[in-house]
């Protein structure tokens, strides 16, 4: 069974909603849309390499390689945030984030 192109760019059109609806449902707990972002970035590197091996380039996957370094990176400082805000305010709920200026 020969599946086509635009079966996986479906699949990386539903990973990419989930993300986006992950951030807009759920705006209460910080770390659900720490992983709704991260959910986002993967949908877009499935389909840097779907369209790599489709058009058989390396640059796609590359790319998709620097974008998860990126994410890494990304999450390994807002995680560090995180623990940081938890310990000095008790909670991390996103209602609270802006008694951060103080």
């Amino acid at each position: 069974m020969l599946i086509n192109l635009v079966t996986y760019l479906l699949v990386g059109v539903i990973l990419f909603l989930v993300g986006i609806l992950g951030i807009l449902l759920n705006r209460k707990n910080i770390l659900i849309m720490l992983m709704s972002i991260e959910l986002i970035l993967l949908a877009v590197n499935y389909n840097l390499i779907v369209f790599s091996v489709y058009l058989n380039d390396l640059v796609g996957e590359l790319l998709a390689l620097f974008v998860l370094t990126v994410a890494a990176a990304e999450s390994a400082i807002g995680l560090a945030i995180l623990v940081a805000y938890y310990r000095v305010r008790g909670t991390i709920s996103v209602k609270f984030i802006n008694l951060l200026k103080n």
